[in-house]
């Protein structure tokens, strides 16, 4: 499986708006047949920080998923409320090893 985290810092008085816009892309997210897991979650000492957890049961799943019409709609409507690009890192889940 494939981990992806998706730092996001949104502009001051747009948290709102970015949540109830990315609670739409998340919902769809997890109908998605490649999405195994995805969560939004929000730093707990800066209001202003969020990070996307997303779990993919394969490479091919996260190319799926931007071509996803929530997706695209998601990014352009949350693009002008961040205060800087997203930034995601990727990484392999040896959950599968550890059981």
């Amino acid at each position: 499986m494939l981990v992806v985290h998706v730092d996001i810092w949104v502009k001051a008085g747009e948290k709102e708006g970015f949540v109830e816009a990315t609670k739409m892309n998340v919902e769809l997210s997890r109908l998605e047949p490649g999405v195994a897991a995805f969560e939004l979650h929000v730093d707990p000492t800066d209001d202003s920080h969020f990070l996307l957890v997303e779990i993919y049961r394969d490479g091919r799943a996260p190319v799926a998923h931007k071509e996803a019409r929530h997706y695209q709609s998601w990014r352009e409507t949350v693009e002008p409320m961040m205060k800087q690009p997203r930034q995601s890192t990727r990484w392999e889940s040896l959950d599968t090893l550890l059981r």
